[in-house]
């Protein structure tokens, strides 16, 4: 039984600014989140659990994320960039604060957060749903045929739109539903297993953040 281990990136200043980052856009990870890492990392120590690799989206604040998470697992982890794992492109929406954007485009942003079978993405020269879950999928499916023993154990570090839309998707959720659990916490840990080498999963662990130590706010969570 194959398990991923799936890890939103630490929280950065745009997410505290309440602003859409997107594919095009980077923040710096906060001071903060450096300490959220750790305990993360910590949790994962507890649980004893051997990685065989770390997939990363090439984005900064998820490379910055995988980096410090591989230097307090005391393991000689691999890091593999992987441009596939990075977030949507949210087009016109990108860099703007989240009442900037639901003020320009309100049926969108409606659509993108609770209607996902109906965001219109060209409207705002976006990546639709489809489109994000085809690339990434594809990169977990590999990665699962690629380590299909009961033992292996793999970490990806990504973005919280785009993970939400992809593990929804393994596990069968439907277009139209893919947001009913809402959204990923930042450092949070989602964890999914397959025993047919990516052909189905089965969700284990959702959105963890019992580590953190701490009560989440509005702009933990996307």
């Amino acid at each position: 039984m194959t398990k991923i281990y799936f890890v939103r990136h630490g929280k950065t200043e745009w997410n505290l600014e309440g602003r859409y980052q997107g594919s095009h856009g980077d923040s710096p990870l906060l001071p903060v989140s450096y300490r959220d890492i750790t305990r993360l990392s910590k949790f994962l120590l507890a649980k004893k659990v051997q990685f065989q690799a770390i997939y990363t989206s090439p984005l900064l604040r998820a490379q910055t994320t995988a980096v410090f998470i591989s230097e307090h697992l005391n393991q000689a982890i691999p890091i593999i960039i992987c441009p596939d794992l990075r977030e949507f492109n949210l087009g016109l929406m990108e860099g703007k604060t989240f009442k900037e954007v639901e003020s320009k485009y309100p049926n969108e942003v409606d659509a993108f957060r609770h209607r996902p079978d109906q965001f219109d993405a060209a409207k705002i020269e976006a990546e639709s749903f489809s489109q994000l879950i085809l690339r990434m999928r594809k990169v977990i499916v590999k990665i699962a045929q690629q380590y299909p023993a009961a033992s292996d154990n793999i970490l990806i570090v990504s973005h919280g739109a785009a993970l939400t839309a992809l593990m929804q998707s393994l596990i069968g959720t439907p277009l139209a539903d893919l947001r009913k659990d809402g959204g990923l916490a930042n450092t949070s840990l989602t964890v999914l297993a397959t025993t047919d080498q990516g052909q189905t999963f089965r969700k284990v662990l959702w959105n963890e953040t019992s580590y953190l130590g701490k009560k989440l706010g509005a702009t933990d969570s996307v």
